[in-house]
Formats: C-alpha cells, sequence, structure tokens
C-alpha cells in the first residue's frame, strides 16, 4: 500500500546515480531536484508542487536515478511502487495523458538538442521543401525505392507545393532507378546497426489479442513508413522487424535509433499536432499496427495496460536518446568513438561479466552515425586503436578486445574536460 513519508528540511529522498524504484507525491511542503545538464555540465534545478509526481522515469525504465531529491521545507510525500501505481492510476485517463504529454516533451527537447549538435542547417525550413531534402538525402544514398516513397508522400500530403514538379522529376529519376535495382536484385536496406532493447514483454500479448488485427500493416525493406515534415496523424508499434530513424542533416541523413518489435514511434506528432520531426524506415520485413488521432485516446482509455506500457515505452526512449547526446556533446573524437562502444555494452551486456572482449556488429559508417563525426576522421581513430590492439576491424563487426580500455578513455577524456 502507498503510504506517507514525513521528511525533515535538508532531508535527501535519494541521490543521483541509485537505484531506486518508488514512485513519489509531493502532498506537502517543497521539494527541488537537481541534476547536471548534459551539455554544459552546469547544474539544473527543479521545483516539484504539491500534488506532482517525481521519481516517474527510472521507476518505470528501472534505470538510476538521473537527479538527487533533496527536500527544502518539512514535507510529507506519497510513496508507492510501479504496481501500485499501476493499480491506483492506469485508469485515470487524465494523469496518463499527462504524463505521455510530458515525457513527449522532453524527449521532442532532447531531440532538438541532437539537431543542435549535428549543426542542423536547415532549421526553420517548411515542410514540402524539407522533405524535398529528405527525398534527395535517400537519393544520394542509391536507396531510391526510400527516395520515391518519400516524394510520393510529399506529392500527396502538399499537391499545390511551389516545388512539386522539382519532387515530380525526382520521383521520375528515382523510379527509373529503384526499377533498374529491382531487376538486378539489388536490395538498399537502411546502414545501421542494432541495438537491442530491453523491450516491455507484456506489450506483445496486450497486442496480440484479435481486436487489433483491424489495425496491423506490413512494409517491406526500405519502405518509408513515416516522413521528416510530413503532417503527423498516426503512430505505430513494431509487432515484428526493425525501424530505422533518420534525420535530414545538412542533405545528409544521421542516423537517430534502430527500433525492434514493442517498441512505438510516431507518437510525438499524435501528442503534440507537429510534423514529423524523423524519417522511420523499415530495415526488414516490419509488421505494425497503426493508429491514429481519432482511436489513440480511446485506445489508452479502453486499455489501461496499454496507456502503461506508452509509458514505459517513454521513459526508455527517453533514456535511450540522452544516452546519445552524451556522446555527441564530448569535444574529444577519441572518447566519442569509444563511448559508442559502452553504449553497445551497456545496450547488449555479456552474459559472462568477466568477459571483457566483446563483439559488435557494426561498422565504420555505424560509427561515424552515432558518434556524429565524418566518415574519414573515425576511419582515422580507429586505426589508431588497431595500431595498439584494442580492435580488430572486420567486414560486419568490429571486435574490442577490452572493453575497460573504452572505458578508461571515456573517463580520462571527461576528467580533463572537468578540470
Amino acid at each position: 500500500m502507498p503510504r506517507a513519508v514525513q521528511y525533515t528540511k535538508g532531508s535527501i529522498i535519494y541521490f543521483s546515480g541509485d537505484k531506486d524504484e518508488r514512485i513519489f507525491i509531493l502532498q506537502k511542503g517543497v521539494i527541488f531536484l537537481t541534476s547536471t545538464d548534459i551539455e554544459t555540465g552546469a547544474p539544473v534545478t527543479e521545483y516539484i508542487r504539491e500534488g506532482e509526481f517525481f521519481g516517474v522515469k527510472s521507476a518505470f525504465g528501472h534505470f538510476p536515478r538521473e537527479e538527487t531529491a533533496t527536500v527544502v521545507t518539512d514535507s510529507i510525500t506519497i510513496s508507492m511502487t510501479v504496481a501500485e501505481f499501476e493499480n491506483l492510476f492506469s485508469s485515470n485517463k487524465q494523469i496518463i495523458m499527462k504524463m505521455l504529454r510530458v515525457f513527449s516533451n522532453q524527449l521532442r527537447s532532447i531531440h532538438r538538442k541532437i539537431e543542435s549538435i549535428l549543426n542542423k542547417g536547415d532549421a526553420g525550413v517548411n515542410q514540402y521543401t524539407g522533405m524535398q531534402l529528405v527525398a534527395q538525402s535517400f537519393y544520394d544514398d542509391e536507396q531510391y525505392k526510400s527516395c520515391c516513397d518519400v516524394c510520393l508522400k510529399a506529392l500527396t500530403r502538399f499537391p499545390t507545393a511551389p516545388n512539386k514538379n522539382n519532387i515530380a522529376k525526382l520521383y521520375t529519376e528515382a523510379k527509373k532507378r529503384a526499377d533498374m535495382q529491382a531487376a538486378r536484385g539489388v536490395v538498399t536496406e537502411p546502414s545501421g546497426s542494432i541495438i537491442s532493447s530491453a523491450a516491455v514483454q507484456n506489450a506483445m500479448k496486450q497486442f496480440s489479442l484479435p481486436a487489433f488485427s483491424r489495425f496491423a500493416k506490413t512494409f517491406n525493406p526500405g519502405d518509408v513508413i513515416i516522413a521528416e515534415y510530413e503532417p503527423g496523424d498516426c503512430f505505430y508499434l513494431i509487432q515484428s522487424g526493425q525501424v530505422q530513424l533518420v534525420k535530414c542533416v545538412n542533405g545528409v541523413k544521421k542516423n537517430l535509433d534502430i527500433l525492434m518489435p514493442s517498441e512505438f514511434f510516431g507518437e510525438m506528432a499524435i501528442l503534440e499536432n507537429s510534423p514529423r520531426s524523423a524519417t522511420c524506415v523499415a530495415i526488414d520485413t516490419v509488421e505494425v499496427l497503426e493508429f491514429n488521432k481519432e482511436n489513440f485516446e480511446i485506445l489508452i482509455t479502453g486499455n489501461p495496460q496499454i496507456a502503461l506500457i506508452l509509458l514505459k515505452l517513454f521513459c526508455k526512449r527517453i533514456y535511450d536518446q540522452k544516452r546519445r547526446f552524451k556522446i555527441l556533446v564530448m569535444p574529444d573524437t577519441q572518447a566519442r568513438i569509444a563511448d559508442v562502444f559502452l553504449m553497445f555494452d551497456e545496450m547488449n551486456p555479456s552474459p559472462n561479466h568477466a568477459d571483457r572482449s566483446r563483439k559488435f556488429n557494426i561498422t565504420v559508417q555505424d560509427l561515424s552515425h552515432w558518434a556524429g563525426l565524418p566518415v574519414d576522421t573515425v576511419r582515422d581513430e580507429l586505426n589508431k586503436f588497431v595500431e595498439k590492439r584494442r580492435i580488430e576491424i572486420y567486414d560486419n563487426n568490429i571486435v574490442v578486445n577490452n572493453i575497460v580500455d573504452m572505458k578508461r578513455i571515456v573517463d580520462q577524456k571527461s576528467m580533463m574536460r572537468q578540470a
């Protein structure tokens, strides 16, 4: 049962880094949360108002606390476990929707910071011009089928756009080349590396019910499911297959994430009524459930368990994107690359904790995407690692001989930056 807990002024409810899966509601008093800005290293303070929840993301996501909770005045909180929260609030549509929107805003804020770090040069571009840039980036990478998909979406969404003739011309040329590739049996799939997630296992059970069959859709490898800049009117939950999230930055595609079964995408446009912030491409044959704005809130109201699943998946997505952002703000290129290896190690831990040699199914191009660095720069740094026998590079994978070496590099560079 949830219980009331009294705290005296100056008490610490939990510290940053603690593994504490309690959820709190401030009933009376003043509490503030302090954390460190990933980009600047400056302290960030957030005051909790009476009646507000805190500690939700780390509890739902089973992650270490990202902030320290300090009691400013004598306070009373209601403390509960995740299971108790689910029993009490899973049917409360108002609270669930409010949390979803808060998490959506946090996720979009992280996306904007990632765009800034990647030196996005087309900020403020209108939607139809932006879609043309996205289509051109696929064309330049010889992913002609994906280029065609984006062109068709642009022409359908914006049939009177002033650049419609340019998009139509690009589509015609891409279609020719896509047909030639198909005739030769060439399959161009999005580049990227798979990061398996600790997916919420209950999700598939909930969404495999016969009632959801009418929402099912299938996409083939290379199909563009949603395109950056197009209006958002639906979101998707992956039942099988993998989906790559990419952004067009200065005319070049940048990998944001690889999504796996039981994960969802496109939800921010539903919650915020905003254009798409990324392009989502099927890596292999992908089966999804598609939900639109009209049935979204009905879905949440009528299926409390699904609402909770979405909250948990939001928590995971925020954590993953913050982890990516942490890499991108490192000024030292060698540390960036080393931290990409650490990120893969964290998300795909070895069953044998004593095993320091790790094999990652990634390429130099993949490392370039995740580190936000030019391919040539990454290749030069990797060659230094090879010379020191820290890694071995193969066609489709890279072996890190001692993952502790990578952590040592990141820690050393971080200490130098702080000094």
